[in-house]
Formats: structure tokens, C-alpha cells, sequence
């Protein structure tokens, strides 16, 4: 037996190695004594691991809250309901949603040259009409929801007045029969004015009011809300304080938690989405703890993640738009889904039908009966 092999076999059943007064040529350390460190510092490292991480089974991290977020109706009389919200836990692992998160499709009263080509190639033939844009939406697309953008009516814009936007309205629900988000052109003065005269042409139909928010007269949005069956939106920006205040406000003028939507303002994937991503969680916490005045459902205007520069400049390095541009908004939607959110303003046909699918698997009907069985995946890939 050669002083190696003696060596190696003294070795074997030590943990640690200590040299003293040892001297050798490199060459030889590297050709000779090298696997057997390794194999000392290998086996070291395994009696530490073992020391420090004892083996334990895992259990998924399940909490029981106190309260739960409110259920919201969308879509009633000549539109098919849909609902929004009654969440009990903030993770699905730990209890899966009643309701899946909805998808709503945006269209406009205007043609929108502004709109990026990988949409405006999908809609440059119903952009003259409303309620045509909106039936391609539905009819070609599969939008589950419309949400018509009276952005006609903006002063700087077209100026039309509330009643033409109540035209606007009567011919999309007219068009489609899925429930409608209604949003104004983002003039303050105007848009209570115009949502009022909205509501009341599609009075009965339980549309949700896009938006209410302290910059405005939230009272006007709130009682046409009442007076014709409607839910109101709740925006704030970015601020949890802002949003329990205004939540505060609309519920003192009569609408209850099963009334409002609330839109902490989505910041898109890599302008800010971290701020969304802190207020939302936080949100939704707040609510699971018992915080009555944020027990509301969740929007997002996920199409703000076509403002990104990411999702439209032509720029060859960046590959092309016709996909980045989607990928762009489903990661932004994708984001606040995981956060907690209910429904998701989107424009790309790709985008919405992609996080629509997502949204699906959220629900206890899909755990329970369309997930696939993959405890035997390796036996079956063969590995």
C-alpha cells in the first residue's frame, strides 16, 4: 500500500484536516492533495449543514384573518353579472378566491391615432364607433367586459357635451350586452357632469363609474351611482391614506363597501410598478385585518403600461413590438394580479386574453377540477 493510499484511508473518517510546519511544491499540492481537501472540506460542510438546517417537513404559511373584502356586483338588467372581490386571505395557497379576477377591454368614443400600431392594427376599422369597437372587443376577442373611455368629451379635445356621451353609451348598450366600466375624459369639472348623464342612460344596468376622486365633485359621481344602480370607482394615487379618506367620503354619501371599486393607480413594469406593488399588498392586508374602510375589490388601469417607452419605441435591440409591447402590459397586469387585484383595464387582444386565462386558475372550481396531477413527472418525462 503506497503513503498515499495510507493516507486516504486515516482520512477517512475525519471531519477537519490541520497542517503544521508543512511545506510543498505547488505543482504537487495540485496533481496529488487537491481531491483529498476537497473531500475533507465536502465533508465538513455536510456535518455543519446538518448542525445548522435540521430537517423538517414544510408547511405552507396559512393565516386566518379576521376580515374579508367586500363582493362587488357589475352588469345587471339586459347585461350578464359578474362579481368582483369576497376574498378571505391574501394568497390563494391559503385560500383560493370565490370570484376570478376580470379582464375589461378598453375602447373609446373617438378614434385614438395615438393608440400604439400593435392595437390600432387590431381596432383602425370600428375606431368611428363606439359601440362597434366595442362589439369586436366582445364578438372577436372575447372580452367578458367593455370599459367605454368618454374621452371625446374632454374640453381640450372634441368638448362634446354629457348628453352626446349619453349617446355614446345607449349605442354600446345597444352593441354588447357584457357589463360596462364607464370612464370620463380626466377634466375634473367636466367628468361628474358627463358620468351623471352617462349613468342615467344606462340606468339599471349596475355599470361601474370611472372615477371618483378628491380632485373632484365626488358627491355628483356618488348620488348618479345611487339614483340609477350603479358602482362608483374609488382613485387615489398611491396613497393608503388618500383612498381610505375618499372611501370614507362616498360611503358618507350613501354607497356601501358593495358599491365601490377602489384604484390605488397602477405604476407600470419598470416606471414605479414597486410603489403599486407596496400600496395594493398593503391595501389588501388592511382589509383581511378588519380595516371596514378598504374592504373594497381592486382595479388596475393596466393599459398604462403602454406610457412605458419599453412596449412601443421601435428599437431593433429591443426585439420587435408586436410582441414586447403585449409582454409589457401582461407582466404589469400579472403583477397586480399577484397582489391582489380584481379587474384589469387592458387593450391588447394577446394581453387580455392571456391574463384572463390566468385569472381562471385562481378559483377553488379550477383547483379542484382542472389541475393536472404532476406528483409522477419524472417517471413520466423519463428522467
Amino acid at each position: 500500500m503506497d503513503k498515499m493510499t495510507q493516507l486516504l484511508k486515516l482520512l477517512e473518517k475525519t471531519d477537519t484536516i490541520e497542517l503544521h510546519e508543512f511545506k510543498l511544491d505547488i505543482d504537487e499540492l495540485e496533481l496529488q492533495l487537491m481531491p483529498l481537501v476537497q473531500r475533507a472540506v465536502q465533508k465538513q460542510a455536510e456535518v455543519i449543514t446538518k448542525k445548522l438546517i435540521p430537517s423538517q417537513p414544510f408547511e405552507l404559511p396559512v393565516h386566518d384573518y379576521p376580515g374579508e373584502v367586500a363582493e362587488v356586483q357589475l352588469g345587471a338588467g339586459t347585461r350578464k353579472p359578474i362579481l368582483l372581490g369576497g376574498q378571505k386571505a391574501l394568497y390563494r395557497f391559503e385560500e383560493p378566491q370565490p370570484n376570478p379576477p376580470v379582464v375589461t377591454f378598453d375602447v373609446f368614443d373617438i378614434p385614438m391615432p395615438g393608440l400604439p400600431r400593435p392595437i390600432r392594427e387590431h381596432f383602425s376599422d370600428v375606431m368611428d364607433h363606439p359601440g362597434d369597437w366595442a362589439k369586436k372587443a366582445v364578438k372577436d376577442f372575447g372580452a367578458n367586459m367593455v370599459t367605454i373611455h368618454l374621452i371625446g368629451t374632454g374640453p381640450k379635445v372634441m368638448d362634446k357635451t354629457p348628453r352626446q356621451a349619453a349617446a355614446d353609451i345607449e349605442e354600446v348598450l345597444q352593441a354588447v350586452d357584457v357589463p360596462l366600466v364607464i370612464g370620463g375624459s380626466g377634466d375634473p369639472k367636466k367628468d361628474p357632469k358627463v358620468l351623471e348623464a352617462a349613468a342615467a342612460a344606462a340606468e339599471g344596468e349596475r355599470c361601474l363609474l370611472a372615477s371618483a376622486n378628491l380632485d373632484l365633485d365626488y358627491r355628483k359621481v356618488a348620488k348618479a351611482a345611487m339614483d340609477y344602480n350603479h358602482a362608483v370607482l374609488s382613485w387615489a394615487i398611491t396613497d393608503i391614506n388618500m383612498q381610505k379618506t375618499l372611501n370614507k367620503y362616498l360611503m358618507k354619501e350613501g354607497l356601501t363597501k358593495e358599491d365601490i371599486v377602489m384604484d390605488p393607480t397602477t405604476c407600470a413594469l419598470g416606471y414605479g410598478i414597486e410603489f403599486s406593488i407596496d400600496v395594493i399588498t398593503r391595501t389588501r392586508l388592511a382589509a383581511l385585518k378588519g380595516d371596514k374602510d378598504l374592504q373594497m375589490p381592486m382595479s388596475s388601469g393596466t393599459t398604462n403600461a403602454w406610457g412605458s417607452r419599453e412596449a412601443w419605441m421601435k428599437k431593433d435591440e429591443w426585439g420587435p413590438t408586436d410582441y414586447r409591447g403585449p409582454i409589457w402590459e401582461i407582466f404589469t397586469g400579472l403583477t397586480m394580479m399577484l397582489c391582489g387585484v380584481d379587474i384589469f383595464m387592458m387593450l391588447h387582444p394577446s394581453s387580455v386574453q392571456l391574463l384572463s386565462e390566468i385569472g381562471s386558475t385562481f378559483t377553488k372550481e379550477y383547483l379542484e377540477t382542472d389541475v393536472p396531477n404532476i406528483s409522477n413527472w419524472i417517471t413520466e418525462l423519463g428522467v
